[in-house]
């Protein structure tokens, strides 16, 4: 006894499951921020850049 019964609405079921699609997909082209931080912490280094290479390539693009 003591339960209680909610009426929801065909259009407030609808939109609850167009914001779910949404979010997927949503979701499926940008990750959520806590994917892409994990990836970023697992991608090795893929170069350095010594100070001389850097000072090269500004001479140059300045020129």
């Amino acid at each position: 006894m003591g339960e209680i019964i909610r009426f929801v609405s065909k259009s407030e079921l609808e939109r609850a499951r167009l914001i779910r699609e949404a979010r997927t997909i949503y979701d499926s082209i940008s990750p959520p921020d806590d994917t892409v931080s994990e990836k970023q912490n697992e991608a090795p280094v893929s170069h350095t850049v010594s100070s001389a290479d850097a000072h090269r390539s500004l001479g140059s693009s300045l020129s």
